[in-house]
C-alpha cells in the first residue's frame, strides 16, 4: 500500500515522502495515529504543498539558529562554585547548571542540547558544544571559577 508520511518516522522517512508500505503496519499502526495518508492524485498535490511550507519552516529555523550560534560564538558563561582542596569541586558543573546560566543569559536553550564528555569537576576554562536546529553546533566558552 502506497501512503504519505505525515510526519517524521525514524524507521520510514521525512514528511512528504512517498513510501510502500504493508496493508497491515498502515491500517492498524499508521493510519489510527494520522502519521500518514494514502497516496492518491490530491493528497499528492496537498502533499507538494505540505512540502513548500516545511521547507519556509526548516529555513526559518536554520536562521534562528544561525542568528542564535552568532551571539554564543562570543559568549562566555562564568560559574562560580565551591572548590574544596587542589581545585576540585564540590560537586560538579553539569549541562544542566550551564542552561541554567544561560537562562539567565536571556538565552533559552535545553540542558539536552549541551553536550558535555563528562561532568566539570575543576576550575578553569571550558569549551562546550551546544547542538541547535538542523544541523549546527555552536561553541560556547564555559569559565568555572572559585566562589
Amino acid at each position: 500500500m502506497k501512503v504519505i508520511l505525515q510526519k517524521d518516522i525514524p524507521s520510514l522517512g521525512e514528511a512528504g515522502d512517498i513510501k510502500d508500505v504493508s496493508e497491515g503496519f498502515a491500517r492498524n499502526y499508521l493510519l489510527p495515529k494520522k502519521m500518514v495518508i494514502p497516496s492518491n492524485e490530491s493528497s499528492q498535490r496537498a502533499i507538494l504543498h505540505q512540502k513548500k511550507l516545511v521547507k519556509i519552516k526548516k529555513d526559518k529555523r536554520k536562521k534562528t539558529s544561525e542568528k542564535l550560534m552568532e551571539s554564543i560564538k562570543n559568549l562566555e558563561v562564568r560559574i562560580g562554585v565551591q572548590v574544596g582542596e587542589e581545585d576540585k569541586l564540590f560537586g560538579s558543573v553539569t549541562s544542566m547548571d550551564i542552561a541554567r546560566k544561560l537562562k539567565d543569559l536571556g538565552f533559552e536553550i535545553d540542558k539536552r542540547k549541551i553536550y558535555l564528555e563528562e561532568p566539570i569537576k575543576k576550575t578553569g576554562d571550558y569549551e562546550v558544544s551546544i547542538k541547535l536546529d538542523e544541523g549546527l553546533t555552536a561553541n560556547l566558552k564555559v569559565a568555572v571559577f572559585k566562589e
